[in-house]
């Protein structure tokens, strides 16, 4: 049938009068990027395994019923500032992302927290290590969950000195984190009357040979070898100080070592070494209660330590600010989202009770452990036992002693 022009025209003129459908809401979405090492020495220490933990964090906060959707990318920073510095910029310009988590070595958590504060995005930070981190690079952008330097110090090189580790040599890794944590070791050591004799600094992350540093170590006459490094460089530190038989004549103060590297060194070798987390699964029924149900999901059937468990801490705290001041103003507003997360008391079954105070730092109990003798592990995870507990009002640095310009004295 041949329509008429007039007919076209009535025909367009009814269908303009017809109600229009309307559009499809969309379910607001909060995004969040984990970015760590994925590939070098930190890997085993966040990795893959962080990236887990951390979304496991939507499930458990029940996100399905909240009306709001949560995505979790992720990507390897490689350890570089630059590079983590461009994927952050690339997150927030171009792929909509509100906060950014993790973000192990200092320099490139640093690099990172400037970034964040710059796009007004928030920092969800368990594993950059530096005090300065809450200090006087402080941020109203960041909120540092897990450890850090001065905690590190405290609970673990303050035990070895009190024990009667009067005198120290520290192997240290020549970026932020070593420094700081050679220096803040240093610090509180020295006040309870220990001395350093001396210390080596090696590049990162380029280093895998430690003999000549362990020697000079020994040679210094030195009662405590300070390992102010982490990862894949202490486990090969203890290994090869093990094998030349340094462990047999010092103390070795491992200052950041998790329960992964403990299992990756081996009882064998790692027996009576005293380190510090924040975190272990065997500590109470919630620990446990957690670790079955991520244990299953992780990759090669790895247990998780404190700074992977951190991610999922955090990002459960942030997930639980978001709920509480509502989607939209949350990802409108970075600095916001900071200040609800440090209103609101944490508590979670990786870090039981807790608080954020106004510079950033997350307070938590610190538990010193010591490696088991083979004879005293029941499976190959059961790796530690727990020696001493630091209280989390006195686990970090004073509030008044760090220099942060968020708190005002």
């Amino acid at each position: 049938m041949k329509l008429s022009r007039r007919s076209l025209l009535g025909t367009a003129a009814a269908g303009a009068a017809l109600p229009l459908l309307p559009a499809r809401a969309q379910t607001p979405t909060i995004k969040l990027g984990v970015l760590n090492d994925q590939s070098g020495p930190y890997r085993d220490d966040g990795g893959p395994t962080g990236v887990v933990c951390a979304k496991q964090a939507p499930l458990d906060f029940g996100i399905s019923g909240k009306g709001w959707n949560v995505e979790i990318i992720s990507a390897d920073h490689q350890n570089k500032p630059d590079v983590g510095a461009s994927i952050a910029r690339q997150w927030f310009d171009q792929e909509g992302v509100d906060a950014i988590v993790d973000v192990p070595t200092s320099s490139v958590g640093l690099a990172v927290s400037t970034v964040c504060r710059e796009k007004n995005k928030v920092m969800l930070n368990s594993g950059t290590g530096t005090s300065d981190l809450t200090g006087k690079l402080c941020s109203p952008n960041t909120i540092h969950w897990t450890y850090d330097t001065y905690m590190l110090g405290k609970s673990t090189g303050g035990a070895i000195a009190k024990a009667g580790g009067d005198s120290w040599f520290f192997v240290t890794a020549d970026y932020v984190f070593g420094h700081v944590l050679e220096d803040d070791t240093t610090k509180i050591v020295t006040k309870q009357g220990a001395k350093v004799l001396g210390s080596v600094r090696y590049p990162f992350p380029d280093t895998s040979d430690f003999s000549s540093m362990l020697v000079r170590a020994q040679a210094s006459g030195a009662k405590v070898l300070g390992l102010a490094n982490a990862g894949g460089d202490t486990a090969n530190c203890i290994k090869q100080a093990k094998e030349f038989g340094i462990m047999d004549k010092m103390t070795v103060a491992a200052l950041l070592i998790q329960s992964t590297g403990i299992h990756a060194i081996g009882l064998e070798t790692a027996q009576g070494l005293r380190y510090s987390e924040s975190y272990y699964w065997d500590l109470n029924d919630r620990t446990r209660a957690f670790n079955d149900r991520i244990k299953g999901k992780t990759p090669n059937g790895i247990w998780p330590n404190m700074t992977q468990v951190g991610d999922y801490g955090v990002t459960l705290h942030y997930l639980k600010a978001v709920n509480d001041m509502g989607v939209a103003a949350a990802k409108a507003d970075g600095r916001a989202a900071v200040a609800r997360m440090k209103a609101m008391p944490t508590d979670d079954d990786c870090f039981g009770p807790g608080r954020i105070r106004e510079d950033g730092r997350a307070l938590h109990p610190v538990y010193l452990f010591e490696a088991k003798k083979p004879s005293e592990s029941k499976h190959q995870w059961d790796v530690a036992k727990v020696i001493a507990v630091t209280p989390m009002e006195e686990a970090f640095r004073p509030l008044n002693e760090g220099g942060c310009p968020l708190h005002k004295a």
